[in-house]
């Protein structure tokens, strides 16, 4: 224990079993599993590469990942421009009771996330607050269709619920920010804007890019909230994957397809944070 490296180890060794036996562990399992077939109930311990096969053979796995990704890069951008004035106003605006209002931003997170869903399912139905309320006021004559069971649905219930996740690392980061760079640059003649997309953004990058993985990666995998309000054109890879582990009882094509998803996050990730890197050295 003399040297800095073994006290080091020593003192995240709780942490890396955790992380190993959490995390780890059951990824190996779940791609050993992925490379087995199933005969109705019996799985056959044998190697072979059909699970993968039948992803880029039926048109429809693709394409259902390629609608999670996508509704997912929307709720991560939607969620952004919400946060970032919130989180903005609280850090330069707010100078007294600052975590009164952290207090107010993380109210959502007291209420269970299925009530969170139901109270937009709620509001969005055809018989709903909107709807009813319109109807009310003489706007339109019958209740619109549109507003509920669509992609449009599942990113306004998914941008609601991970807005706090969102507005916090912003603010963390917007918060660390030297005002005096700020000052700075507005006495060398910049204009408000100009500061804050050549001094402000960039600074506070760092919690932009946490928030949007806080925000996409889980979002990516989430089958409660399209089954609630998506409707059929709302799935995504996780109402998939969720329904081969479950009705269709096919682990191995369900391993397989979770396999390929995070791979696919994983790429999606890596291509963010190198455009974010180019950001950075442009405006650099």
């Amino acid at each position: 224990m003399r040297s800095e490296s073994a006290r080091g180890y020593a003192l995240l060794s709780p942490t890396l079993v955790v992380v190993v036996l959490g995390l780890l562990f059951p990824v190996l399992i779940l791609t050993t599993m992925s490379f087995w077939k199933q005969e109705y109930v019996d799985i056959i311990r044998t190697f072979t590469t059909e699970n993968y096969a039948a992803f880029f053979e039926k048109k429809i796995y693709y394409l259902i990942l390629y609608r999670s990704i996508r509704i997912s890069a929307l709720v991560t951008l939607v969620t952004i421009v919400l946060a970032y004035p919130l989180a903005y106003y609280i850090a330069f605006h707010v100078k007294k009771n600052k975590m009164m209002w952290i207090i107010l931003v993380t109210i959502p997170f007291w209420t269970s996330y299925l009530l969170r869903v139901f109270a937009w399912k709620v509001i969005l139905g055809y018989n709903g607050v909107i709807n009813s309320g319109l109807i009310s006021l003489g706007v339109i004559s019958a209740p619109l269709e549109f507003l509920l069971y669509n992609p449009t649905a599942v990113v306004i219930t998914l941008a609601h619920a991970w807005a706090a996740v969102a507005i916090l690392p912003i603010y963390v980061s917007l918060e660390k920010i030297d005002r005096s760079l700020i000052e700075a640059a507005r006495d060398l003649g910049e204009s408000a804007f100009m500061t804050f997309l050549r001094v402000t953004l960039p600074l506070s990058l760092p919690g932009v890019i946490a928030a949007s993985l806080l925000v996409f990666i889980p979002t990516v995998g989430d089958y409660v909230t399209p089954a609630l309000v998506g409707g059929t054109r709302g799935i995504m890879i996780g109402n998939i994957i969720q329904s081969m582990f479950g009705k269709a009882l096919n682990w191995p094509l369900g391993a397989a397809l979770s396999i390929i998803s995070m791979l696919t996050v994983t790429l999606a990730v890596c291509a963010l944070l190198g455009a974010t890197r180019w950001y950075r050295k442009k405006v650099g």
